[in-house]
């Protein structure tokens, strides 16, 4: 075994190299190139990450973009992948379906059209990839598995392409399998025959977009082999197996980082970006999430590369992994490709090298430490780094590079120092084709003939404010840039701007809920809808809103404050929900699946009628009034203490709602 590979091995294991005091890097094309570079990219959805970056108004919208997808600017990123959305919670919150129903078509619901679109305006080059999380229950037909009937899903899904390119002249690229349980073989060969039926022969298919297990069935299944571009994991902790190695496939991480973007996940990103490749051959790696647009008491909050999660504001913040991500996508391309040189440094940290081919070449070292570079997932096995310095040789065609600019981002754990990301050094001078680095413990470096790199910057964002206190929406907007309201965060279900023909007076435009059947879905949905907004330290308030039920004998609608959940642990939130149905009957719960009554009579409320609902909460007791005349009051709440303010349906039926209002003290 080469020394390079114990070095590897001996570092990856935690063991001591002190007896390497003086190491020498070579990095060189002589003995051929690695695998093609296909990028770095951020992931929207799975779900509904990117809610609430839509309500920003401009400036701020347009320079939170740029931070993300604008060349030579911030994290420059490489890839877009979008969630396909199914009217399903997927971690999140719920993202509409193109098709709500098998007969119904629409291709400008959601806010995914509009992100790639922005994404291909800064970098007309960005590969653009779709993944279904979930299915309209449709497509299931009632079960709770999409791959019973492969034509129609595959129908389903190749829709969705077609209408990327016919209404908004977007070519996606790459299509993953739903693989949160496993893959099936049948769908994915339906698929690809259907892709290249309608012409989508360029679109690749990324399978199984979850885990490595589908290796072995490509690997004995010529057909399958055929159908599949790219096999694609989820958190693999920087790892391969053997057999997808064996496919010769592209590998890539393709849903990867999910931490928060504090410093101690902008060293995670910075160790797998590298190892995922050193130890992987991963060509690809694509962060979960984006960008943190979602309430931040939502699951998994502030786990975007970067934080916009207060439109109201405009306030923002770029985080480190903005920067760690420019570290390699400033100065590299897709189709470039990786040297075979790769590997670990002798005291810990590992580097990678690209080149395009054509003289340019790209090297980036990183020297996390383990408590500095912990990712959510998988655990990580204990290592060391400690400081050293590394000669780099450069040979082969490189040999005669005189000169590498140089890219530096310091994390400062140890001291109450700021932190610098991304700092531009002056360039270092080699001498015959080698030059000698100082490397400290937590640290990033590019070195490169690429001179284009920048560290782009705007004036500081408004300063963070809580939500509005007063706040209210009638949702009176003929034509809506999006088809969601601004700032309510679809928990389950689909609430949609919706023109009410039958009434042309007050209500002829509403919000409305619009799924009537349980999606196909990994996550738990509830057996209700639920939308919710606000400020999660709501305590004491008042919300009103206008409903209107339009099931018959079954329909039911409430209005809720204080709801201590969301995303998919929606289906056990508590709060106070006050619940008016068709039948005539109201009831007050303490819990969205209404097992714990707090008051219930007799409403008089009916479907296809307005009626106003209002729900009062101080301190421990709670009141509702319906059509501005008290209905119930002082029901005792004990917990929770604080939450959002909410709407939704008994059940996945059609509802609508309108003047919705809160004032919060």
């Amino acid at each position: 075994m080469e020394l390079r590979e114990l070095l590897r091995a001996a570092v990856f294991l935690g063991l001591s190299l002190s007896s390497c005091c003086c190491q020498t890097v070579v990095l060189s094309d002589t003995p051929g190139l690695g695998r093609s570079f296909d990028g770095i990219g951020g992931l929207s959805g799975g779900g509904a990450t990117s809610r609430l970056l839509v309500n920003y108004a401009e400036p701020y919208r347009s320079q939170i973009l740029d931070y993300l997808f604008k060349p030579n600017f911030g994290a420059s990123l490489h890839i877009l992948k979008v969630e396909i959305g199914g009217d399903a919670q997927t971690t999140d919150g719920t993202e509409p379906s193109h098709m709500h129903y098998e007969n119904d078509e629409n291709y400008f619901r959601g806010y995914e059209w509009w992100l790639m679109r922005e994404a291909k305006k800064r970098n007309p080059n960005i590969t653009l990839i779709g993944l279904p999380w979930a299915f309209p229950g449709w497509v299931g037909h009632g079960k709770s598995w999409p791959y019973d009937f492969p034509d129609i899903t595959a129908s389903y899904v190749v829709k969705w392409i077609l209408g990327a390119k016919q209404y908004h002249d977007l070519d996606i690229h790459y299509v993953g399998i739903w693989n949160e349980r496993n893959y099936d073989s049948k769908y994915i060969k339906v698929l690809r025959n259907m892709l290249d039926k309608v012409g989508l022969t360029g679109v690749g298919i990324i399978a199984a977009d979850g885990n490595w297990s589908i290796a072995n069935s490509l690997n004995v299944d010529p057909y399958l082999n055929e159908s599949v571009e790219a096999i694609g994991a989820h958190y693999p902790g920087t790892k391969t197996v053997k057999e997808a190695l064996q496919t010769q496939k592209k590998l890539w991480s393709s849903e990867d980082y999910s931490s928060v973007n504090n410093e101690v996940g902008g060293g995670c990103w910075a160790r797998i970006l590298n190892q995922n490749y050193v130890n992987g051959f991963m060509t690809a790696t694509i962060s979960w999430n984006l960008v943190s647009s979602y309430y931040e008491d939502l699951p998994f909050g502030r786990d975007g590369l970067m934080t916009a999660e207060e439109p109201w504001s405009g306030h923002y913040e770029v985080e480190s992994p903005i920067w760690i991500t420019a570290h390699t996508t400033q100065f590299t391309q897709p189709g470039w490709s990786y040297l075979q040189t790769v590997g670990y440094l002798a005291h810990g940290g590992s580097y990678v090298a690209l080149t395009n081919g054509k003289g340019s070449l790209t090297v980036v070292i990183e020297t996390m430490t383990h408590d500095h570079s912990v990712c959510i997932r998988p655990p990580l096995p204990p290592f060391n780094v400690t400081s050293q310095n590394a000669t780099f040789q450069l040979k082969g065609s490189f040999a005669s590079i005189k000169e590498l600019q140089v890219w530096r981002s310091q994390f400062n754990f140890k001291t109450n120092k700021p932190s610098s990301f991304f700092q531009k050094l002056p360039p270092v001078k080699l001498v015959d084709g080698s030059f000698t680095l100082s490397l400290a413990e937590d640290e990033v470096y590019t070195l490169t003939t690429v001179t284009s790199g920048q560290k782009g910057s705007y004036p500081g964002s408004p300063p963070s404010a809580h939500f509005p206190k007063q706040y209210k929406d009638n949702f009176d907007v003929r034509n809506p840039p999006f088809s969601e309201a601004p700032n309510f965060a679809d928990q389950t279900g689909v609430f949609e701007y919706y023109i009410n023909l039958t009434d042309p007076g007050a209500h002829s435009f509403t919000l409305r809920q619009v799924v009537t059947q349980r999606p196909v879905t990994w996550a738990t949905d509830a057996d209700q809808t639920i939308s919710v907004i606000g400020d999660f330290q709501w305590q004491n308030l008042t919300v009103s809103c206008d409903v209107f039920m339009e099931s018959v004998k079954t329909g039911g609608v409430f209005l809720a404050a204080r709801v201590d959940k969301g995303g998919q642990s929606i289906r056990s939130a508590k709060g106070v929900f006050f619940w008016v149905f068709a039948d005539g009957t109201y009831k007050v719960t303490n819990d969205l699946a209404g097992q714990t009554v707090l008051a219930e009579g007799q409403s008089g409320t009916r479907a296809y009628g307005w009626h106003t609902l209002s729900l009062t909460m101080e301190g421990q007791y709670a009141s509702g009034l319906l059509n501005g005349y008290p209905l119930w009051k002082n029901a005792v709440v004990l917990a929770p203490d604080n939450g959002w303010a909410a709407i939704g349906t008994h059940s996945f039926e059609l509802a609508q709602f309108d003047n919705f209002a809160v004032v919060a003290q």
